[in-house]
This record gives C-alpha cells, sequence and structure tokens, in this order.
C-alpha cells in the first residue's frame, strides 16, 4: 500500500515538474501564438476608447514590430498598401481608428513553421476582420515573418497571401467537330 501511493505522489511530483517546465519555458510555436494573439488583440478597438488607451494601444501594437519591418497588404478599395518600419504602422494604427468606430481583428488557421536554427519563423493565417458599420467580415490571407531578436519574436515582414483567382485567357481558335483548333500564328 505504501508503493502504491509513493508511486503516486512521485507521478503527480512529475507531472508537477512537466506542467511547471512548459509554464516556465515553453515551446517557440507557443510563445508565437501567443504573439500573434496579442497583435489582433492590440489591433482591435472599439468605439468608447479614450485618447490615453487609443495613445497605449497603438504602442502595444507597434511593440510587436521589429524597428525595419514590412508590412505589404491589400486593402479593400485602397489597392496595395506597404508600410516600412514602426512610425509607418503606428500612423496606420492613428489613421485606422480614425476612420472607423471599432475594428475587431481575429487570425484564424494559424500555422507555424520554424526554421531549422530556431530564430526565424513563418507563419500562415486567415486574418477576420469586421468593422463597426459592416455587417460582413473583412477576410485575408496573410503570411507573417518573426524574428528572434533580443530574445523577443518580432515581426520582421507581413504580405498578403495571393489566392487562385479565375483569369480570362483568350481563346486564339475555333472550334469544330467538338476540338479546338489553334490558330497557326499562335
Amino acid at each position: 500500500m505504501k508503493l502504491i501511493r509513493r508511486s503516486l505522489a512521485l507521478l503527480a511530483l512529475l507531472a508537477l515538474a512537466l506542467w511547471l517546465w512548459s509554464m516556465l519555458f515553453p515551446s517557440p510555436e507557443k510563445v508565437i501564438r501567443k504573439q500573434l494573439a496579442g497583435v489582433a488583440e492590440a489591433a482591435s478597438f472599439a468605439g468608447n476608447e479614450g485618447p490615453l488607451a487609443q495613445a497605449a494601444n497603438i504602442a502595444a501594437l507597434v511593440a510587436y514590430f521589429s524597428a525595419d519591418t514590412q508590412v505589404t497588404f491589400d486593402a479593400p478599395g485602397h489597392g496595395q498598401q506597404i508600410l516600412t518600419g514602426r512610425n509607418e504602422i503606428q500612423l496606420a494604427a492613428s489613421g485606422a481608428r480614425s476612420a472607423v468606430r471599432s475594428l475587431a481583428v481575429e487570425f484564424l488557421d494559424v500555422n507555424v513553421t520554424l526554421s531549422a536554427d530556431k530564430l526565424t519563423a513563418t507563419v500562415d493565417l486567415t486574418a477576420k476582420a469586421k468593422v463597426s458599420a459592416d455587417r460582413n467580415f473583412f477576410v485575408q490571407e496573410l503570411k507573417f515573418v518573426l524574428k528572434k531578436i533580443n530574445n523577443k519574436w518580432l515581426i520582421v515582414r507581413v504580405e498578403t497571401v495571393k489566392t487562385l483567382s479565375r483569369v480570362e485567357v483568350p481563346f486564339l481558335g475555333e472550334v469544330r467537330g467538338g476540338f479546338a483548333e489553334i490558330a497557326p500564328d499562335c
């Protein structure tokens, strides 16, 4: 009976030690997922955000990016936008808060791929955003590249993932008897 209690106590102690180890030293993938959840939270804002809270939240968002970061994305109705450096990200975040009352950002289907040296990571995800006045969601596939700088995972690049789209290709022949004949000068 004593042996069973000691074994159970040892197993419980071992489980506690493993849990504590995972809390104190999480895997890079777990840290990166937490970072990106923080980015989504910092990019989101409510309509009742005061000026001081607005400045603090913008600063929190900018802190997730490296100093030389580059963000390239397709903005609905505005075409491709390129932001370089933290200052441009700060200005864009401030402009977004001025342009819309509220924004809710969420990252879905997060897929983290670490490099062999575990100092850089590529993250493919789907960003879902909802603007206050719009009933529809804005959905965009993005690719993040993060780099471990001073023991912190920072975003160095973000870009829109181009998905397959339908392209009209002109047909330069004619159809006879169910088969297409290609024009000889093609």
